[in-house]
C-alpha cells in the first residue's frame, strides 16, 4: 500500500481554526475544523488505509489556503475551481461531484441530489456519502438540507452550516 504524504496548514476563519491538507501536486485532499481533527483522520484512514497517510506542516501557503481565505473574505466563487483528489467509492465520488454543481447561496435536499445522480431511491446512501466528504466547503456538503428545508447534520456542527449558508447568501451573485 503506497504512503501518501500531505501538507497541513492551519487557517484562521470566522468559524474557528481550519485544517487544510494538500498533496505534492497542490490538490486538496481534506478540509476540516480543528475541533474535528479526529473525524478528519478517520475519514482519511477509510479512504487511503490505516497507515497510508503521513502529514507534514506545509512549507508555505497553498493555492487552496488562499482560495479558502478569499471565500471567507466574501469571494464565495474562489473555491469553485480548486483541484481536489479523493479516495472513496465510485458512488461517493459521484455524489461529491454532484455537490460541486450546487451554486454558492443555493441549497438542495438529499432527495433532489439523489435525483441529480439518477439514483432517486438512494437518498440515505447520498446522505452517507455526503457525511463522508473529506473536503467540506469546497465540495459543499453544507448546501444539502432536509426535504422540509430544515438544516440537517453537518460534520462541523449546525452552527457552522448555518453561518456558511448565510455567508454564501450574502456574497453570492443573484
Amino acid at each position: 500500500m503506497p504512503i501518501h504524504t500531505f501538507s497541513l496548514e492551519r487557517v484562521a476563519t470566522p468559524l474557528g481554526q481550519m485544517l487544510v491538507l494538500t498533496d505534492s501536486q497542490q490538490r486538496l485532499r481534506a478540509v476540516d475544523w480543528e475541533d474535528y481533527e479526529t473525524r478528519m483522520v478517520t475519514l482519511l484512514r477509510r479512504q487511503y488505509g490505516k497507515d497510508a497517510v503521513q502529514v507534514r506542516d506545509a512549507a508555505g501557503p497553498s493555492a487552496a489556503r488562499r482560495a479558502l481565505e478569499a471565500y471567507f473574505d466574501g469571494d464565495v466563487a474562489a473555491i469553485n475551481g480548486l483541484p481536489v483528489a479523493l479516495g472513496g467509492t465510485d458512488f461517493q465520488r459521484q455524489v461529491w461531484q454532484a455537490l460541486r454543481g450546487i451554486a454558492g447561496g443555493q441549497t438542495v435536499s438529499y432527495g433532489v441530489l439523489a435525483g441529480r445522480i439518477e439514483r432517486p431511491s438512494a437518498v440515505r446512501a447520498v446522505g452517507l456519502a455526503n457525511g463522508a466528504n473529506p473536503v467540506g466547503i469546497v465540495i459543499p456538503c453544507h448546501r444539502v438540507i432536509g426535504a422540509n428545508a430544515s438544516l440537517t447534520g453537518y460534520g462541523g456542527g449546525l452552527h457552522r452550516k448555518r453561518w456558511l449558508l448565510e455567508h454564501e447568501a450574502r456574497h453570492s451573485a443573484p
